[in-house]
């Protein structure tokens, strides 16, 4: 089994050192405005500061970055395009939604941006589980509809890449010649979430790397168990990638310590107005992940929320999707991280709260344990150079 490959995030709504005004995910009918985060030290996500980001997670030897999707973030496309020049080596794990572009066009976007980037661009399919935020831009099919438009738009995609001139029929698309001038190279790898039913089937027939949450491990390993089953009955073989946050400091005390300070500046109003926003969600991830807290929104102790050994659930309590970090000292992230590589993990997508201050956290505490333990090899993941 090979190493890990790490990757950083983008915070292109915005970055905080608290929880809430800490961008993507946040519920919008929290983030009331600018002015309710600023006295947090809210960080706007202007292209000076997200290329300080990029730079620092290419210094510090993450292979890429991932870019969110969704009415609160910049456009994951333009802000990663205009961030290549910026960097040498980094790649964009870009997020779209296939619901809301042409396949064709998004085929041909994908290849201009490989030959641009000279072949750093990958992308993440995100079907979408918010009625109201699939609404916004015109999108009111049900959950079942979405998957099955996914399924025949990543069959258009990779119909176009490789099959040119392409013909497709289908319930959600027809397209006759599809190609892309120039064809793409390398095509970009195709990663993919959802927990649902619906969900693992396209999956196993298009995505390259299969994404999970940071959930316990046990239910990690269910979940690989799943589309492995899955992908084989296809004749394919996946990935599989870990998206999570990380707060670790020398010690396991210092961590938890930022972790309660983490959870007492949040306001009870605010993680209720989160809950009953991120209540309303289709996402069965979502679900799940609001599940690992058993129904609970009111916390006094940080380790009230630790739903599996080093696994914190606070994130979740006003930030949808990913909503646990790994806690602990550097020592023991690095373990943990090992432990879900056992289980089958490949690739991990991380972040922290300011996403430059704890990308160095991460790479000179957590990379070196990770290092000793042999998961990290070869030129995508360098040593890090020290902060200075």
């Amino acid at each position: 089994m090979s190493g890990l490959r790490l990757h950083w995030f983008l915070p292109t709504s915005g970055d905080s050192r608290s929880l809430v005004g800490a961008g993507q995910g946040v519920p919008g009918d929290v983030r009331t405005g600018l002015q309710e985060t600023v006295g947090d030290g809210f960080r706007p996500p202007t292209i000076d500061y997200l290329a300080d980001v990029a730079r620092t997670a290419e210094k510090l030897g993450f292979e890429g970055v991932l870019t969110p999707t969704g009415t609160f973030c910049e456009d994951a496309w333009l802000t990663t395009a205009a961030l290549i020049r910026e960097t040498s080596r980094l790649k964009f794990l870009v997020a779209f939604r296939p619901g809301v572009i042409n396949p064709v066009l998004a085929a041909q976007m994908a290849a201009a941006y490989q030959r641009i980037s000279e072949g750093r661009l990958m992308v993440n399919i995100v079907t979408g589980g918010e009625p109201r935020e699939q609404a916004r831009f015109g999108d009111i099919a049900s959950k079942e509809e979405r998957y099955a438009r996914t399924e025949e738009f990543l069959r258009v995609v990779r119909g176009t890449w490789h099959e040119a001139p392409y013909d497709f029929t289908g319930r959600f698309f027809d397209v006759r010649g599809a190609l892309v001038s120039g064809g793409v190279d390398p095509a970009p790898s195709i990663y993919f979430g959802g927990s649902s039913g619906p969900a693992g089937p396209v999956a196993a027939k298009h995505a390259d790397v299969y994404l999970t949450w940071g959930e316990p491990p046990e239910q990690v390993a269910e979940k690989i168990a799943w589309m492995r089953e899955l992908a084989a009955a296809e004749g394919r073989t996946l990935r599989f990638g870990l998206r999570v946050h990380t707060l670790s400091r020398d010690t396991s005390e210092e961590a938890w310590q930022h972790a309660q300070w983490l959870l007492d500046g949040l306001d009870p109003a605010t993680v209720a107005r989160a809950q009953e926003a991120l209540a309303q969600s289709e996402s069965t991830g979502q679900q799940r992940m609001s599940a690992l807290r058993g129904g609970r929104s009111t916390f006094t102790s940080a380790h009230d929320l630790e739903v599996a050994p080093g696994l914190w659930a606070g994130v979740g309590l006003v930030r949808g999707g990913a909503g646990t970090a790994l806690v602990g000292s550097h020592e023991e992230v690095a373990e943990s991280l090992a432990a879900y590589h056992r289980l089958g993990i490949d690739e991990v997508i991380l972040s922290g709260y300011p996403h430059v201050e704890e990308a160095y956290w991460f790479a000179e505490g957590v990379m070196p344990a990770l290092r000793r333990r042999g998961l990290l090899g070869g030129d995508a993941v360098p040593a890090p150079r020290a902060a200075g």
